[in-house]
C-alpha cells in the first residue's frame, strides 16, 4: 500500500511501498477515503524535519540535556549513535481522515465492515492508504456528511475542544485570533452556538472568507485600530473570551488577547505561540489562560486511546470521541461546511507536489485534501502485508542461519538489528513490525529479504532458523511458545514471561519442542563482565552488590504498565541474570523490601546462591540522571572487582592494584551476545545460558515481588514446584 512518510534525519519526504498494518482486538482497519493535511501543524514537523542536528537540538532543549546525560554515563560515541539511530528513520505524516472499514476486532463491535468513519490521530489516521485506528479515535460518518467534510473532523475538534473550555454561553462575544483551518472552524462552531464571533488575522483572503462563513466582524490585524474595532464589537466591555487559533512564536497573540478581553474573560491557547504572559495585564483584569489539550478528555491517555478504556459519561459528558461526533453532528445539520475551506486537492501519488505547495510555495493555500483512488483491476495493493525486498545476504549454507526478525522498535533498531547486519553468520530474511512503515524502513536500511506486518509471513519461511523478537514484554511467552512451535529456534528480549501462567507455557512449549531458547541478558556478555568473572575464578562464594539508578520513567510509558509486568520483572531481570553469571550457581532464596520513596518500582532484594553466594540488588528510580546508572561490586576470596556504567573495570586484592580497564563507550554485550547465539546455532551447540538459567532468573524476579507483597523470605524451591503443577500459586494478584 502507499504511504507518505518523513525521514527525521533529511526532512525528506516520501510515497512508499509499506505493508498494510495489522488487526488489534482493540481497534479497525479501515481503507482511507480522503486525509487532510493540517498546514499549520504538518508544516511545523515537516520544517523541523529539514533543520540540521543543531537546529533540532535548539527547538527540543529537554532532549538535549538527556543525550548529555548519556554522554557522561557511556560515552560520546554511544550517546551519537543514538541520536543518530533514533533520528535515521521514517515516521508517518497525517492525523486526520477518512475512509471505509475493512476489518474489525473483537473489542471493536460497534463498528461494521463497510461502514464509513472518520479516523483522528498522528500515528494512526495517517496519510496512508490502509490504517489501523483504535476504537475511540474513530465514529461513524452520520448520513449526508462527504468523505472530505468528514475528513476535517479531527482538525474540527482540536477547535471544539478548545471552545468548550471557554465555557460560552449564547449571546456571548468571542474573538478567534488566526483564521486557519482551525480558526475558520472555530468561527462557524461559534456562530452555530449563538455566539457573535470577531475573526481576526493578517491574511485578507482568510479575513473574507471567515465573514463569508459565520463571522460577524472580520478584520485584518492592523494594531490599535484592530483593537479599537473589536472593543465597539463588544459594546466597549471586551470579548468574554479569546481563542488563540495562531500559529508564530511571536508573543504578541498572548498579549493582544489581554488587551481585547473583557474582566475575568478566558483567554484559551488552541494554537502554538509565544507564551510569555504580560503579569500586569493578565492580574489587573483577572484573566484565566487555559491551554487545550488537543481533542478532549482522553488525549495522551494510553488506556483511553490504545486500549479502549472509555470515561463513564456521567463523569466526562465530553471526551475526545464524543467530540468527534459532535462535531460531525454539526456538519451533519448544515451548520458548519467545512469542505469550503478546501483550496486543493492532490491524489496521493501526487503527494509531494501538496506539500511543496505547504513548505514552499507563493501560492494561496488552506485546506489541501489527499484522495486515495481504489484500484482498479489487478492485485490490490491496499490488501498487502508482505513486500518482497530481495535477497541482500549469500545463498543459504551451512554456515549461515537464517535469521527473521519480528519489532522494528528504537531498541531493536539501535543494538539487535545492527548488530545482526553485522554478523556474518547472519543470513536476515524477515523484518516484521505491526506498523508497515516502521517495517519497511528497518527491512530496507538493514538488508532483510522481505518485510512485513503479519507473523505467519516468518513463521511458515522454510529459510528461517530462528527468530528474534523486540515486542512488549506481555507477548513474549506467547511468542516464544509460537515460534517453538514451528520448529524454529527463538531470541526474546526479556522477560521470558510476565508470570506464572506465562512461564508454564513456555517450559511445556521447550521440553515438547527441539528449538533453542535465548532471553536478551546481554550483560554477561560484556567484555568487561567476563574479565570481572575470570578475577574473581577459584576464591569461593561471592559477596555482591548490584546498584541501578533506573530513574524515573516519562508519563504514561508503556514499561509501567501493570499488564506490561512492570519495571522488576521487565528490567531487573537483567542484574538478577547477573548475579547467576557470576556465581554459576542455582538461586536459593529471595528477600526484598521496598523502601517508602512513593515509587512504585524501587527495590532492595538479597539473594542467597546453593554454592554459599549472596547478592544483593539495589534498583531505584528517584535518583538524578546525571549520576551513573550501574555499578557493580563483587567481593571474594580478598579480592574486589567492580564495573562502572560498562565502562571502567576496577580490580583490588590489597596487595596490588590492576590498573582500571577503560572502553571509551560503554560495552554492554549486545553484539557479543547475538554472536554467541548465532555460533550455538549454526554449529549445533547448546545455548549460551542454559534454559533453567532463564527459568530460575524470571522466577527470581517473581520472588522479589512475592517477598515485598508477603513481607518473608521466598524459597526457590516452593516456585519451581508451583511451576511445574497446573494449578499452582501465581504470583499474588496484589504484588503484580
Amino acid at each position: 500500500m502507499k504511504q507518505i512518510l518523513q525521514n527525521l534525519k533529511s526532512g525528506k519526504i516520501s510515497v512508499a511501498d509499506v505493508p498494510r498494518p495489522l488487526l488489534m482486538p482493540d481497534g479497525i482497519v479501515v481503507r482511507t477515503r480522503k486525509s487532510l493535511i493540517s498546514a499549520g501543524t504538518e508544516k511545523m514537523m515537516l520544517q523541523l524535519g529539514k533543520k540540521s542536528l543543531l537546529g533540532k537540538a535548539k527547538e527540543r532543549p529537554d532532549l538535549v540535556k538527556k543525550v548529555l546525560d548519556k554522554v557522561r554515563r557511556d560515552g560520546f560515541l554511544a550517546a551519537f549513535k543514538t541520536v543518530r539511530d533514533k533520528l535515521d528513520s521514517d515516521v508517518p505524516l497525517g492525523y486526520s481522515n477518512t475512509g471505509e472499514v475493512l476489518e474489525v476486532g473483537a473489542k471493536a463491535r460497534r463498528f461494521e465492515v463497510g461502514q464509513r468513519v472518520a479516523c483522528a490521530g498522528a500515528g494512526y489516521a495517517n496519510h496512508a492508504e490502509v490504517n489501523y485506528v483504535p476504537k475511540l479515535l474513530a465514529v461513524p460518518v452520520p448520513a449526508g456528511v462527504s468523505d472530505e467534510a468528514a475528513a476535517y473532523s479531527t482538525v474540527g475538534t482540536i477547535g471544539l475542544q478548545g471552545i468548550r473550555l471557554a465555557d460560552l454561553r449564547v449571546g456571548e462575544s468571542v474573538v478567534v485570533m488566526g483564521l486557519g483551518l482551525i480558526g475558520q472552524l472555530c468561527v462557524q462552531m461559534l456562530k452555530a452556538s449563538g455566539c457573535r464571533v470577531a475573526g481576526l488575522d493578517f491574511a485578507p483572503d482568510r479575513v473574507k472568507l471567515a465573514a463569508e462563513h459565520g463571522a460577524d466582524l472580520a478584520l485584518v490585524i492592523e494594531g490599535e485600530q484592530t483593537e479599537k474595532q473589536v472593543l465597539d464589537f463588544t459594546r466597549g466591555r471586551g470579548a468574554d473570551a479569546v481563542l488563540i487559533t495562531a500559529a508564530t512564536s511571536s508573543n504578541e497573540p498572548v498579549e493582544q488577547a489581554a488587551r481585547l478581553a473583557r474582566d475575568r474573560a478566558r483567554v484559551i491557547m488552541v494554537g502554538v505561540t509565544g507564551m510569555e504572559l504580560p503579569r500586569r495585564d493578565y492580574f489587573q483584569k483577572e484573566l484565566t489562560f487555559i491551554v487545550s489539550r488537543s481533542y478532549g478528555p482522553g488525549r495522551y491517555d494510553t488506556n483511553y486511546e490504545e486500549h479502549g478504556h472509555d470515561y463513564p459519561i456521567g463523569h466526562v459528558r465530553w471526551t475526545e470521541n464524543r467530540n468527534f461526533e459532535a462535531f460531525l453532528d454539526l456538519v451533519a445539520g448544515g451548520m458548519v461546511r467545512p469542505e469550503v475551506l478546501t483550496t486543493h486537492r492532490f491524489p496521493i501519488q501526487e503527494a509531494d507536489k501538496a506539500f511543496e505547495l505547504i513548505l514552499g510555495s507563493d501560492e494561496p493555500y488552506l485546506g489541501v485534501v489527499l484522495e486515495y483512488p481504489e484500484a482498479e483491476g489487478g492485485r490490490d495493493t491496499a490488501r498487502v502485508t508482505r513486500i518482497e525486498l530481495g535477497d541482500r545476504r549469500p545463498a543459504k549454507t551451512g554456515d549461515t542461519v537464517g535469521v527473521s526478525f519480528v519489532g522494528a522498535g528504537g531498541f531493536a533498531r539501535g543494538f539487535h538489528l545492527p548488530n545482526l547486519a553485522k554478523t556474518p553468520a547472519a543470513r536476515l530474511r524477515g523484518m516484521i513490525d505491526a506498523s508497515g512503515p516502521a517495517a519497511r524502513s528497518a527491512g530496507d536500511k538493514f538488508g532483510f529479504a522481505f518485510c512485513g506486518s503479519k507473523e505467519e509471513d516468518i513463521l511458515g519461511d522454510a529459510e528461517t532458523d530462528v527468530v528474534f523478537f523486540s515486542t512488549p514484554h506481555s507477548q513474549h511467552a506467547d511468542a516464544v511458545c509460537r515460534v517453538l512451535a514451528a520448529g524454529k529456534s527463538v531470541f526474546v528480549e526479556k522477560p521470558l514471561a510476565i508470570d506464572m501462567e506465562g512461564l508454564r507455557k513456555v517450559c511445556r512449549a521447550a521440553e515438547s519442542n527441539p528449538g533453542s531458547v535465548l532471553v536478551g541478558f546481554n550483560r554477561r556478555f560484556s567484555p568487561l563482565a567476563v574479565l570481572l568473572k575470570e578475577s574473581l575464578a577459584g576464591r569461593g562464594a561471592l559477596n555482591v552488590q548490584y546498584r541501578c539508578n533506573a530513574g524515573p520513567l516519562p508519563e504514561g510509558h508503556w514499561i509501567g504498565d501493570p499488564a506490561e509486568g512492570g519495571r522488576i520483572i521487565g528490567e531487573a531481570c537483567h542484574f538478577l541474570d547477573f548475579f547467576a553469571f557470576l556465581t554459576g550457581a542455582a538461586p536459593v532464596t529471595v528477600m526484598a523490601a521496598a523502601p517508602s520513596t512513593g515509587a512504585a518500582d524501587d527495590v532492595a532484594a538479597t539473594i542467597t546462591y546453593a554454592d554459599g553466594s549472596v547478592c544483593q540488588l539495589i534498583y531505584t528510580t528517584v535518583g538524578p540522571g546525571s549520576y551513573s546508572k550501574e555499578r557493580i561490586e563483587a567481593f571474594a576470596g580478598g579480592r574486589v572487582g567492580a564495573i562502572e556504567d560498562f565502562r571502567v573495570l576496577y580490580v583490588d586484592d590489597g596487595a596490588r592494584r590492576v590498573k582500571p580497564k577503560k572502553l571509551t563507550q560503554a560495552n554492554k554485550g549486545h553484539a557479543q551476545e547475538v554472536t554467541a547465539f548465532l555460533d550455538s546455532l549454526r554449529q549445533g551447540g547448546p545455548s549460551p545460558i542454559s534454559f533453567d538459567s532463564l527459568v530460575d532468573t524470571t522466577l527470581v524476579s517473581f520472588a522479589v515481588l512475592e517477598s515485598i507483597g508477603r513481607g518473608e523470605v521466598i524459597a526457590l524451591d516452593d516456585m519451581r514446584r508451583s511451576l511445574s503443577t497446573e494449578d499452582g500459586d501465581a504470583v499474588s494478584p496484589e504484588c503484580e
